[in-house]
């Protein structure tokens, strides 16, 4: 099995704390609200919400993924970090074992924060991944933190 990582920083105005509850610990109650299009649905399967909880993510209609299974790695709400593998779904295609996540959420000198996350696909045998799913994927998640922030901007009284 081949494995290829990726990492990307992302700032944000928001500060750290905030952004974990929102971005992470109610994600999947926040995002089908900001992002109806991205996500339709969020549901546990199995767990408490700690490591080895098992969520099925139900993508929307414009997706071309229909679902995906996810695991929680890690949840370290002293460090916000975060860590999940996705384990099941289309998304997966021929090519890909898992997809882990890892997310840290730092402070900012400014006041607000920097989203650090490293993704790494695990491929099947010897096979590689091309870039433009890559950079699809990445400009999805994109899409998807920067309608958190925005909504976070809008809703200042939430998630303090």
């Amino acid at each position: 099995m081949g494995c290829f990582t990726y990492e990307i920083d992302t700032t944000s105005v928001i500060p750290p704390a905030k952004l974990f509850k929102a971005f992470v610990l109610d994600a999947d109650n926040l995002i089908p609200k900001v992002a109806p299009q991205a996500i339709k649905a969020c549901e546990t399967i199995e767990g408490n919400g700690g490591p080895g909880t098992i969520k099925k993510i139900t993508f929307g209609e414009g997706s071309q993924f229909k679902y995906v299974k996810h695991r929680i790695d890690e949840v370290d709400h002293a460090n916000f970090a975060y860590g999940y593998s996705v384990i099941e779904g289309d998304a997966l295609s021929d090519t890909l074992e898992k997809i882990s996540y890892e997310i840290k959420i730092v402070a900012s000198p400014d006041g607000g924060s920097v989203l650090k996350n490293t993704s790494k696909y695990h491929t099947k045998g010897d096979l590689e991944i091309k870039e433009d799913h890559i950079k699809a994927g990445k400009e999805k998640a994109a899409g998807l933190f920067k309608a958190v922030e925005s909504y976070l901007l809008a809703h200042p009284e939430e998630y303090n």
